[in-house]
Parts: structure tokens; sequence; C-alpha cells
């Protein structure tokens, strides 16, 4: 399979961790670093993508407050109003990078014909398709997971 042929559905990235809009930047940021990512999805209730968030979105915005004062702040308020481009499954690895590149992002949310998220393609699974490494044949949905639990800081008494 040469480089011109390869879609979405073949590259992108299946087993995602994501975050609801509700989610704290503190959740978010230990997402990332326990899964190892440096995106995740921000999604509704029906799996819809709302926006992805970066590492750099949470670090940027991290000020001198601790984690009682991050953990009352949501992903939401991080996301903004830049573009949010979005391919099929069927579309292929040049349009997908030519959506990057006019966009100035590096991951972009795979979705079906309903908007429900089925992948991630980010600038590794670009690099890696280039170089034949992560072609993938399988068919269906990937697996996604929004956080499962919720950190609590605990403070000492005033």
């Amino acid at each position: 399979m040469s480089v011109e042929t390869l879609t979405a559905e073949q590259i992108m990235t299946r087993v995602l961790v994501t975050v609801t809009v509700e989610e704290s930047p503190l959740m978010a940021w230990e997402l990332m670093r326990r899964a190892g990512v440096h995106h995740l999805p921000v999604v509704d209730d029906d799996c819809h993508v709302l926006g992805i968030l970066t590492s750099e979105d949470v670090a940027a915005t991290w000020c001198g407050g601790g984690p009682d004062e991050h953990s009352r702040r949501q992903v939401g308020s991080l996301l903004g109003r830049r573009r949010l481009p979005k391919v099929g499954p069927g579309h292929p690895l040049s349009r997908i990078t030519g959506v990057m590149l006019d966009v100035g992002c590096d991951a972009v949310p795979v979705v079906s014909a309903e908007g429900t998220l089925l992948g991630l393609v980010t600038v590794s699974d670009v690099l890696s398709a280039v170089a034949g490494r992560t072609v993938r044949e399988e068919k269906g949905r990937g697996e996604v997971r929004t956080g499962l639990f919720h950190l609590n800081p605990v403070l000492p008494p005033d």
C-alpha cells in the first residue's frame, strides 16, 4: 500500500482517552501524563468532539494557583474559539495533512457521518504512516474512554 492511498481509518489512533467540558485542567493534565499523550479530545455525552485539548493549552493557562484553584476550573474554558477541523475515516492522507497545515494544528479528530469520534490522527501518526510503520487494516470503531475518576485535593484546614 502506498502513502498516496492511505486513509484516516488506516492511520488513526483508535484507543483514546477523552474528557468532558466539565472536567478540570488538573484532571486533564493527569490523564495526559498517565496515558503518555499530548492531545485529549473533549467530547459531549454522545461522544461528539467539541475540541482538542493539548498539553500546551493546559500549561499555558497554569497560573500560580494551587491544586484547589485548578480543580475548580473547567476544561471547556481552555478550548477558546479556534477552528476544529474534522475528517472522515475515508479521507486520504493528503487531505488530512492539508487540513493540518491550513489550520495550523497537529491533531485532527476522525468522526463518523453522525459526528461520533472514531479516532485521532496526530503528526506522529502521519510520520509513522509515511515511514511505513502503522498501516492498520482493522475496521470498526476504536475504543474511547472518558476520565473515569476525579482528583480532589486534600487541603490543610484554614
